[in-house]
């Protein structure tokens, strides 16, 4: 699935902004990006750096302090962002994007991809903090949730040309 998301995404000639990792998804989104033709552009913190994870095969690889200067060059640098399957890393960058989002520090899409069910819990969670009253009914339109690459691109349609952020996490 993220070979296919970004491949679909290299296609349209997007330009993708990542973790700049080689290892797992994170390896697999550069890669099969770079092989269908797209400029892919990582920012990878110095510590991940150091432990030799970094791609070396990027249109560019920015070299930054700490997570939270990442974060900011992604929301930066990106016009949408596309949360793949992950883990704890990409559950905290998926809660600072829509938080960010809902402080108005950005306006951009932020898009759930959903295959076979596997952010079901996250979602469930979301409503349950809507349906209790910690969140309010606007929260919910943060976020879209699409579970095809056809659906991806209708909702990316809305943006002309982004530059594609993707959260996602390693295997």
């Amino acid at each position: 699935m993220a070979h296919d998301v970004s491949t679909a995404l290299a296609k349209r000639k997007l330009t993708i902004v990542y973790g700049g990792g080689h290892v797992g998804l994170m390896g697999i989104v550069a890669d099969a990006a770079l092989k269908a033709g797209a400029k892919v552009i990582g920012i990878i913190p110095e510590h991940i750096k150091s432990k030799e994870v970094q791609h070396t095969g990027l249109t560019q690889l920015h070299v930054v302090p700490d997570m939270h200067t990442r974060k900011r060059m992604m929301v930066e640098r990106a016009d949408a962002f596309i949360i793949l399957p992950g883990g704890l890393g990409t559950l905290d960058e998926t809660f600072e994007i829509l938080t960010w989002k809902k402080l108005n520090l950005h306006n951009k899409p932020v898009i759930i991809f959903n295959q076979d069910g596997y952010w079901d819990p996250l979602i469930a969670l979301i409503e349950r903090t809507l349906k209790e009253g910690f969140s309010q009914p606007s929260d919910r339109a943060l976020f879209k949730v699409v579970i095809s690459i056809d659906e991806l691109f209708e909702a990316l349609d809305q943006e002309a040309n982004p530059t594609i952020g993707t959260l996602t996490g390693r295997m």
